[in-house]
């Protein structure tokens, strides 16, 4: 039977919820696989790298197929670990849709409200799946009570559950031709639906169509979230769950699909995104691309685009040499669409997150990330003193940073190497596949918090050479640069106040790259972002000028016009919710003030308040030691990276970065958390 349509649906959840099981028994169950794997065992399709089978966790993305009538589904199991983040937000941005895996034992977790936030911030329709019924100490109501409250009020459980928490438990798909469940679904779908609401309260009630018509077009808006119960262990529930990936999560466009070889999908100009990057023991690399628009085929020279973290854009050509539409056998297989997932070789400079087509994710490209940066950085150096050693390491590291970009590896002024982090987990990941796959023992030094530094004001420094004498630093350039703040989160930005070639185009590119790489260390050692540099100045004196002169010069120059705009410290923050018993009010608000934290918002429960505000990262860990002591263990925590303020030193004072200097500004001021 032909493929009609194709679904990229994401399976994500907390650590431990049992994603990579689902996933298993979603193949079993439509005979992609003919024996399920074990998490335990290391014998998952998705969890394939050796660091990934020892440890029980998915580390990287991965991506499998299975077919259901006309539909094809390509499931891609996510890390479920925070400190994964990274590779979780790549894969939202080529999902048609997701999966949220629950545990019915544990239930709604730390991350799970994490993934949710941001599915529901990116409009992706999301279908919730609570696996473990059979084991005790499951629940059912009571956790569909924790889902309205700290998820979502808006799901409707499509199975009933029998036997919970026993080995025996089972499931029955609820119908549409039961009036009772008839009634529920009218009554979840009418509270984002005004017309249903006048059909159920006054009449005529919505008939059985209708109400499925509605129930599949709330739930690919992301407005309404089925609930299905069931165990990938026993498989229970599986069988609902898929009826419901293929028929309420809204399918593709029409020019998606391989039956709409219509002119207007062949002419439109391929967009997508790479998610993913494998490397085979040789060094070549496969690329995992979800393409977005128009099409591709082997051969095929592409240009892809990526920002750089100093906020720099870089763009490389090549060809692809093979290609192969995930999920397809046959003929058709090197000729990818829209809405498809193909696997790419050819491209060696590819990195995941690259992105082919507008670099701004205009003409229906994908996604852009909705997760901060890292806020964790350690150096890492080699066990081994022998020669070579450090350069073998740095290698090794920036191979494994074109699986995940975000670690930045970079080499310090002594000569190692720093990496950045979300978290210890990733640390340990990192050395184990140093290890094992590069045969290189490393040392971490403890991770410290990555703060940046943003102009206080605007200033402006020149040097300028003699008529027939270098300038007084050495070089024969004259440069004048003007340094000012710019808007948050626009990066670092280059402007030109002199006349376009006045300089020989050389000279140019020596000034910009020298300013991006000087800003990566700002006076006070951290990176210095949103801000405009402006090339005020310039000249040299050919034949004696050299590129090298301007990129002696630059930072010189530019490290002065920092001096005299000064900049401030700012450092990573948490959005926090706390949810806590009523007589403990008073021991965790001062603690959290203790701690530097700004409380938002409270509000009184029957039992419970809950705590909202801010808090600096590095004292999250401190307040998840403690609150379990002052809330007799009945303390509920959640936070999330959301931005950053001004840096808060030993004494509890928001510094501006500069020493004798103080800021009145409340955390996160200027800096609004997303």
């Amino acid at each position: 039977m032909q493929i009609q349509h194709t679904l990229n649906i994401g399976i994500v959840a907390h650590v431990d919820a049992g994603k990579t099981s689902l996933t298993e028994r979603l193949l079993f169950d439509t005979g992609t696989i003919d024996r399920l794997g074990s998490v335990d065992g290391g014998s998952t399709q998705t969890d394939t790298g050796s660091v990934e089978r020892r440890r029980g966790i998915t580390v990287r993305s991965a991506v499998v197929s299975f077919a259901v009538g006309t539909t094809q589904v390509n499931l891609i199991d996510t890390p479920g670990h925070a400190d994964f983040v990274a590779e979780v937000e790549r894969a939202l941005e080529v999902l048609d849709g997701a999966v949220l895996v629950l545990s019915a034992v544990e239930g709604v977790q730390a991350h799970t409200r994490v993934l949710m936030r941001t599915l529901r911030d990116m409009g992706l329709p999301v279908l919730l799946f609570v696996n473990k019924i059979d084991r005790p100490g499951a629940r059912r109501d009571g956790l569909l009570t924790d889902i309205r409250r700290r998820l979502t009020p808006y799901v409707l459980p499509m199975t009933a559950v029998r036997d919970l928490g026993t080995r025996a438990a089972r499931t029955l798909p609820e119908s549409l031709d039961d009036p009772d469940f008839r009634t529920r679904t009218g009554e979840v779908l009418a509270e984002t639906d005004d017309a249903l609401l006048a059909r159920v309260v006054d009449g005529p009630a919505p008939s059985s169509e209708e109400l499925g018509a509605a129930l599949h077009d709330h739930t690919a808006r992301g407005l309404v979230h089925p609930v299905y119960f069931g165990s990938a262990l026993s498989g229970q529930g599986v069988g609902a769950l898929v009826e419901g990936i293929t028929g309420l999560l809204r399918p593709p466009r029409a020019d998606a699909t391989d039956t709409a070889d219509t002119a207007p999908a062949e002419a439109a100009a391929p967009t997508g995104a790479v998610f993913a990057v494998d490397r085979d023991p040789s060094g070549h690399k496969t690329a995992y691309l979800r393409l977005s628009t128009g099409a591709l085929t082997a051969r095929r020279r592409v240009t892809l685009h990526r920002r750089e973290p100093d906020g720099t854009h870089h763009a490389y050509t090549g060809r692809i040499t093979s290609l192969d539409v995930v999920g397809r056998a046959g003929a058709g297989t090197s000729r990818l669409t829209a809405g498809n997932i193909g696997r790419i070789t050819g491209l060696t400079e590819v990195r995941v997150g690259d992105l082919l087509g507008e670099p701004d994710g205009r003409g229906g490209g994908p996604r852009r990330p909705r997760f901060p940066a890292p806020t964790l950085l350690t150096v890492v150096r080699p066990r081994d003193a022998a020669p070579g050693a450090t350069a073998r390491l740095r290698a090794a590291l920036r191979s494994l940073a074109e699986q995940d970009p975000l670690i930045h590896a970079s080499a310090e002024p002594d000569g190692a190497t720093s990496v950045l982090l979300y978290g210890e987990i990733q640390k340990e990941i990192i050395a184990a596949a140093l290890a094992e796959e590069f045969g290189i023992e490393a040392v971490f030094e403890p991770s410290r918090t990555v703060c940046v530094e943003r102009p206080a004001g605007t200033g402006e420094a020149y040097e300028e050479m003699g008529r027939r004498a270098p300038s007084p630093s050495g070089f024969w350039a004259t440069v004048g640069l003007r340094v000012e703040p710019a808007e948050r989160g626009t990066g670092v930005g280059f402007r030109y106040e002199t006349e376009l070639g006045a300089l020989p185009h050389a000279f140019h590119c020596a000034v910009e790259e020298s300013v991006h790489a000087a800003l990566r260390r700002g006076p006070h050692g951290w990176a210095v972002t949103d801000c405009t540099v402006t090339l005020v100045r310039s000249g040299f004196a050919g034949p004696v000028s050299t590129a090298g002169d301007f990129r002696g010069l630059t930072p010189v120059v530019l490290g002065r016009a920092l001096e005299r705009a000064g900049t401030r410290v700012f450092e990573p923050y948490h959005r926090f919710e706390a949810d806590i018993p009523t007589d403990t009010l008073a021991p965790v608000t001062g603690c959290l003030a203790e701690l530097g934290a700004d409380i938002g918002e409270t509000a009184a429960g029957t039992e419970s308040w809950l705590l909202k505000g801010l808090l600096p990262a590095r004292r999250v860990r401190a307040v998840e030691q403690r609150l379990p002591g002052l809330t007799r263990g009945e303390g509920v925590w959640w936070s999330r990276p959301c931005g950053d303020g001004p840096l808060i030193s030993a004494c509890g004072v928001r510094g501006e970065g500069r020493a004798g200097s103080r800021s009145s500004g409340a955390p996160g001021e200027g800096a609004p958390c997303r």
